[in-house]
């Protein structure tokens, strides 16, 4: 039977690490996994689980962008410390305001009244519709920010605004803040990287919390799922990341838009037909 769940996690590993970074929304889809492959584990375990395995994606971004976040070098002739990445982490520190100040207080009621399918179904058509409605607008327009160093501050802290909707499953929180960042006129690679790094703190902090919550105490076997579920995806989420970033070089989101759609669809045609 624990190797059984060992597999679960491993898939969710999967999932998560394919669905954290591309704007489909990780938490909604881990929800609706949770319909149909259940883990033999609490719910508080669960709870903590969906928040804590992100951990390992959030280690992808560290490795892959290691070079443009450390704000210190060792080697001759370069100064030991790098304003412009410090500069940076002032902008992503900024920037996660709004989702601290609003996720901390309304965390559990948020997962009370709107962990369900629902909800998902309804945001993932919504961002869906969103993400066409944008790109068609951007058609044919050059965007204003097409580097990194030319995001500024009132541009982070707007993009950390729109984090805030990603409060409610199955909006994305890369989706959410890609979404933001276009309609401030960063192009979609500066978007989506800006969101990569917003994602660090954010997502550091809620997995303490949930650590914090839940305590340090685990059986063998939750050890085992918590760690399998964070390596597995580490090593897919290097690999979607590496896929987004080439995919949107030539491609832009609607894909991911029309996705969104058929998949809100489906599953509210399923539960609808099927719910319990």
């Amino acid at each position: 039977m624990d190797f059984i769940e060992i597999l679960k996690a491993v898939f969710l590993g999967i999932v998560e690490g394919i669905t954290e970074w591309l704007p489909i929304s990780s938490t909604g889809h881990m929800i609706l996994v949770d319909e149909f492959l259940k883990m033999n584990v609490s719910r508080e375990f669960w709870n903590m689980f969906l928040v804590v395995i992100q951990l390992g994606a959030i280690l992808a971004v560290v490795v892959l962008y290691w070079n443009k976040l450390f704000p210190f070098s060792f080697k001759k002739g370069e100064p030991f410390i790098k304003k412009d990445i410090f500069n940076l982490w002032f902008k992503i520190i900024f920037a996660a305001i709004p989702a601290a100040a609003i996720g901390l207080p309304l965390n559990d009621m948020i997962e009370e009244k709107f962990n369900n399918y629902v909800v998902v179904a309804i945001t993932l058509i919504v961002y869906g519709v969103a993400f066409i409605l944008i790109e068609n607008w951007n058609r044919g327009k050059r965007f204003a920010i097409n580097d990194i160093s030319k995001l500024s501050y009132k541009t982070a802290f707007f993009i950390g605004l729109f984090q805030v909707l990603s409060l409610i499953p199955g909006t994305s929180r890369s989706g959410s803040t890609i979404i933001g960042g276009m309609l401030m006129g960063t192009s979609r690679t500066i978007a989506a990287e800006f969101t990569f790094y917003l994602a660090i703190p954010v997502m550091f902090g809620a997995s303490l919390l949930k650590l914090l919550k839940f305590g340090f105490v685990f059986t063998g076997i939750e050890i085992a799922l918590l760690f399998t579920g964070m390596l597995v995806a580490f090593v897919v989420s290097i690999l979607s990341i590496k896929f987004l970033m080439n995919y949107i070089k030539k491609y832009d989101f609607k894909v991911f838009g029309y996705y969104r759609i058929i998949l809100g669809i489906l599953v509210l045609g399923y539960f609808m037909v099927f719910a319990r």
